[in-house]
């Protein structure tokens, strides 16, 4: 079986002529500027620029509540037009980032965007570090726009309120508080004590899905796991994954969990494909180990015929170890042999999901949803 994973955290699982092993790939995506943004040449390090007036919205103002342990501020339209931004260039880093969360920041001054960042993989400056050093001396009496809390505390780089606070910064705008027990309200406090202006919830349920694989990793120490497929009209499950379901993948680095004492190919080897032996497989087992090494999120795909993995899923759904289902539909009406049909027959319950979402992906249907 396969298991494919996204630094961002992504792993894909599904059936493959590799048994007896269990082959996870490690996509890393290239990271590819937004059409509209102006990147500046030292890509690599996260920095972008754009200088360009961006048309003020109609502001109105509501009370957001719901955050924990903060005092929330009303914010406008406006408000929200710049956190998207955020969120849009938070993705551009997609596949890059873990184990740490993916994060935008926009600078405004007078109704002009004047700085921009991303944070581009864990080791380099933050969002908001790469926004400051674009946006220069305009930071000062300006509002920074950032998906994430700010940090405030020393890891593999300084803490992001202080180069907040060195850059005179008037107000800080913030998409949601890090669940993170080191960040998590701190960042806020620390900004306001320093006499900032912030506001906090903006798009927050957007920030929070852009980052829910991080997010999930914090609350449980596990990593984020997603069952994908695809389908016929008449149920069957089809032998590849539509373009809706893998429109976020990239190119794989591969690792192989072996159960006993198989031994390693020799071709595998020589394609620097690492191995990784188990007693015995089970998605426990490989969620430890991807939880180790910084993955956020895991993706169990189903291609084919998965009679092996049927076990194997049964027990996952029975332990909660799944938290998302994403199903395309294909209008196919699918006769061929060796397809097979999804028949888990050994659940003891049924599994309610939640936040159903349909997607019309050309000819098919994405369908998504949250197990309960």
């Amino acid at each position: 079986m396969h298991l494919q994973t996204l630094t961002q955290p992504t792993y894909i699982l599904n059936s493959s002529s590799f048994l007896p092993y269990s082959c996870f790939i490690v996509p890393f995506q290239p990271v590819v500027p937004y059409p509209k943004c102006v990147y500046d040449s030292n890509f690599k390090n996260g920095f972008c620029s754009l200088f360009k007036r961006v048309p003020r919205l109609l502001t109105s103002s509501r009370t957001h509540g719901g955050l924990i342990g903060i005092r929330c501020e009303s914010f406008t339209d406006e408000d929200r037009f710049y956190m998207r931004r955020c969120v849009q260039l938070a993705k551009t880093a997609i596949g890059c980032t873990s184990p740490n969360p993916m994060v935008g920041c926009v600078i405004v001054k007078d109704g002009n965007i004047v700085g921009e960042g991303f944070h581009p993989k864990a080791g380099q400056p933050h969002a908001e570090v790469f926004a400051l050093r674009s946006a220069g001396d305009s930071s000062e009496d300006a509002t920074a726009y950032v998906s994430l809390e700010p940090c405030n505390h020393y890891g593999r780089t300084p803490p992001c309120t202080e180069a907040l606070i060195r850059a005179k910064v008037k107000r800080v705008v913030v998409g949601m508080v890090d669940p993170n027990p080191i960040v998590a309200s701190k960042g806020v406090e620390r900004l306001r004590e320093s006499g900032i202006d912030v506001t906090v919830g903006v798009e927050e349920e957007l920030c929070k899905n852009l980052n829910e694989a991080y997010i999930h990793r914090m609350l449980t120490g596990k990593p984020f796991t997603m069952l994908r497929y695809s389908l016929s009209v008449n149920g069957r499950i089809l032998s590849q994954l539509g373009e809706g379901s893998t429109q976020s993948e990239a190119a794989s680095q591969v690792i192989i969990f072996t159960a006993g004492d198989t031994a390693l190919n020799t071709e595998l080897a020589q394609q620097g494909i690492e191995t990784v032996v188990f007693d015995q497989i089970s998605l426990n087992t490989i969620l430890d180990y991807c939880g180790c090494q910084g993955f956020c999120n895991v993706l169990l795909d189903i291609q084919g015929d998965c009679d092996d993995l049927l076990e194997l899923i049964e027990d996952s759904l029975e332990q909660g170890l799944l938290q998302k289902v994403m199903m395309e539909v294909f209008p196919l009406w699918d006769g061929s042999e060796g397809s097979s049909f999804l028949a888990l027959k050994n659940l003891k319950r049924s599994f309610r999901l939640k936040k159903l979402k349909s997607t019309k992906v050309k000819d098919s249907v994405l369908i998504e949803g949250y197990f309960c």
